[in-house]
């Protein structure tokens, strides 16, 4: 099979400009989804913004004057014990420009009032708005820079260090507001993570299919020619006999497995087929 070209790689200054418009374009769908579903429903999801709407019902201070007032510091101890400006004006972007256009926005009008559906659109939103930021290798800041500093200093794993700030918060809320909002505040959580991965891997997971048989020329030209996808032939061993056993590797989209588990079982019934679930695949025929 031929291959493409190899690309060009972007310059950087584009490179640049497209990264702080997904940090401009993410905060901002961010920061509307907050005050359109979360905030108003009172919806507090973890993350600096969940308490801010934790402090807001019982103060009535303004989100954004909480985010500030907390993202600044910690973007401060972020550098002075993480090592420098490792996050840069990226992640500096993103932690003053999502309380901004939260503030502006404070005044719109909720665009839902049942927290079912304020917590799926809020995580939905609130996802797509992160998922964009960290495609430009950013943050917004807040708990993830201190999970971070808590890591370094404890050693804790640092999905801990977020799952624990997140439950706090959340455990919180049910007792601010009631335990039924605190379920909503995980559902949201859930949404936001999941919608985080379509951003940043797709939604069309591509198959891999590894193939261990005994007629492997015969099955590699038969993909080749018939499916039209590329083989990788991987080194093999039997587990019990020790005698080489080659593996053959094939990436398919999602409607070409049938057709590839047809053509390896027509061509060697003996072999044996594992066809597993692949979140990104980059290059030819595929993303690029």
């Amino acid at each position: 099979m031929s291959w493409s070209k190899r690309r060009e790689p972007m310059p950087k200054n584009v490179q640049r400009i497209i990264h702080a418009l997904y940090i401009l374009a993410g905060s901002t769908i961010l920061a509307v989804s907050y005050n359109l579903f979360l905030l108003p429903n009172r919806i507090a999801s973890g993350g600096l913004s969940g308490f801010a709407t934790i402090f807001y019902e019982m103060t009535g201070t303004e989100p954004a004057i909480t985010l500030w007032s907390l993202n600044i510091p910690v973007f401060i101890a972020g550098i002075l014990l993480l090592g420098g400006w490792k996050y840069g004006g990226k992640t500096l972007a993103g932690t003053l420009f999502v309380p901004l256009v939260i503030y502006l926005t404070r005044n719109v009008e909720p665009a839902v009032n049942d927290p079912l559906l304020a917590a799926l659109f809020g995580g939905i939103g609130v996802g797509a708005g992160l998922g964009l930021v960290f495609r430009a290798y950013a943050s917004t800041g807040g708990t993830d820079l201190i999970a971070q500093i808590i890591h370094k200093y404890t050693g804790a794993s640092l999905g801990a260090c977020v799952f624990i700030m997140d439950g706090l918060i959340v455990t919180t809320s049910a007792f601010v507001f009631s335990l039924e909002f605190a379920l909503y505040a995980l559902i949201a959580l859930f949404v936001t993570g999941k919608t985080i991965d379509v951003v940043q891997t797709g939604v069309g997971y591509a198959k891999v299919a590894l193939i261990i048989t005994r007629q492997e020329q015969a099955v590699q030209e038969a993909i080749l020619n018939q499916v039209d996808r590329g083989v990788t032939r991987l080194s093999g061993e039997g587990g019990y006999t020790q005698d080489p056993r080659p593996v053959l590797m094939c990436v398919v989209q999602q409607n070409e497995v049938t057709k590839l588990k047809q053509l390896v079982q027509t061509t060697d019934t003996q072999a044996f087929v594992v066809v597993t679930n692949a979140t990104e695949v980059l290059g030819k025929g595929f993303k690029i």
